[in-house]
């Protein structure tokens, strides 16, 4: 079966204490209520790297440079009328405080604790490398 293939980019935020930021969905999305990593879709010719940059200013309102994004995995899903790739980059330097501005709640977490929220199918194959990394 033929799919549309999205790209999509996401990031673990890692801060002093070795957490990752989750964000949750909004009402009204798809998945709405579901926890995920930070990112969005990348655009036509758009490099992933650039795409988290604007998505993590435009998401969070922080700043942040290619030179400290290090890709980490990947996942790739299959879902009903496309199918996902996303590559997932671990940041631990960034400018400002995350906030949220597309009204989801944000939580620091432990990366053996990620399992302890529900996340989009897509999501699960990237906690295991990243318990593994922290």
């Amino acid at each position: 079966m033929s799919r549309r293939m999205l790209l999509v980019v996401a990031v673990a935020l890692v801060d002093a204490d070795n957490r990752v930021l989750i964000a949750q969905r909004p009402e009204g999305k798809s998945l709405a209520g579901l926890w995920e990593f930070p990112g969005g879709k990348v655009e036509p010719g758009e490099a992933p790297e650039a795409a988290l940059i604007r998505e993590l200013s435009e998401e969070l309102g922080i700043d942040t440079s290619a030179a400290c994004l290090a890709p980490l995995t990947f996942a790739s899903h299959a879902y009903e009328d496309f199918h996902l790739l996303m590559p997932l980059y671990v940041c631990r330097r960034w400018k400002g405080i995350a906030q949220p501005r597309e009204h989801q709640a944000l939580k620091w977490v432990k990366a053996n604790r990620l399992r302890d929220f529900p996340m989009p199918e897509a999501d699960l194959p990237l906690i295991a490398p990243l318990m593994d990394l922290l």
